[in-house]
């Protein structure tokens, strides 16, 4: 096991944490979201570890999740504090997620932790587009302020795709700079951004953690049913899950009559169309 990067890590989290409420450590019940929590724990930092339940997430991490006596689940609810689903967000965007557009990720996922100084596990190995939207610490939310104060504090950043500050280094500035703003802006720290996948499982293993069972069935990665992200993996998701399916028709149906009801052009003639569609 990396020693070097684990004690790195321990004290990325040390160094940013807040100084009156605890971090908000984002749990999604995959391997990464494991070794984040472990690492949290054994920095001795104070933290909530938050699951955002979205309601198509597979039936086995749901279980593992609750397993796990230190996590809280989160329902995303809208103002008027009704549930939102997957299911009501396909109807009201009129089109079903796709790898450009996830609302999903943003509206069942990315609400929970306002005002919160937020820990992730997201790696830079996972995908070219993560290394170059995450760095050790991004920053998402008035983009034109938070660049001023930046170039004040004469910090090295870059500017990702969300209009986010993307920040890689971990020096004073940069935590005088994350403590300044998390406040007023979604702020996330990524403390095994570094990591390797082998260096993950090394590190669970060291600790005795099997993580989600999910991984002993073949499972690459740990995530919502039918996430357009998973590649091919989405088939096969959905025929193991076939309510699911069954209940992304029905979705799809009640879309294209809102979309009828909108005026909007019938480039799909039915929920299997759109399935179709999605599944290319």
């Amino acid at each position: 096991m990396n020693r070097d990067k684990e004690q790195k890590a321990i004290e990325r989290l040390k160094s940013f944490e807040p100084e009156t409420e605890p971090y908000y450590l984002c749990y999604s019940g995959g391997k990464d979201s494991d070794t984040i929590k472990i690492l949290a724990e054994l920095s001795g930092v104070k933290f909530e570890a938050v699951h955002n339940l979205t309601s198509v997430d597979m039936p086995e991490t749901v279980k593992y999740i609750k397993s796990q006596n230190d996590v809280k689940i989160h329902i995303p609810r809208n103002k008027d504090g009704k549930h939102i689903t997957m299911w009501d967000l396909i109807i009201k965007k009129h089109f079903p997620p796709t790898r450009v557009v996830r609302y999903c990720c943003s509206e069942l996922k990315e609400q929970g932790g306002k005002g919160r100084l937020k820990i992730t596990g997201v790696r830079a190995d996972e995908s070219s587009k993560r290394k170059a939207n995450a760095g050790m610490v991004k920053v998402i939310g008035k983009p034109k302020t938070m660049q001023k104060k930046a170039e004040e504090m004469q910090l090295d950043y870059e500017v990702n795709n969300k209009n986010g500050l993307v920040l890689n280094y971990d020096n004073a500035d940069t935590r005088r700079f994350v403590e300044h703003c998390y406040r007023t802006t979604s702020t996330i720290v990524n403390p095994i951004i570094d990591w390797s996948e082998s260096d993950v499982w090394e590190f669970l293993n060291h600790y005795g953690c099997k993580s989600n069972p999910l991984y002993e069935c073949g499972n690459k990665r740990i995530g919502c049913i039918g996430c357009p992200m998973a590649g091919k993996q989405r088939r096969q998701e959905l025929k193991r899950y076939p309510t699911y399916y069954r209940a992304y028709l029905r979705a799809f149906d009640k879309m294209l009559q809102a979309r009828k009801e909108s005026g909007l052009d019938g480039v799909w003639q039915s929920a299997e169309d759109v399935m179709k569609w999605w599944l290319e």
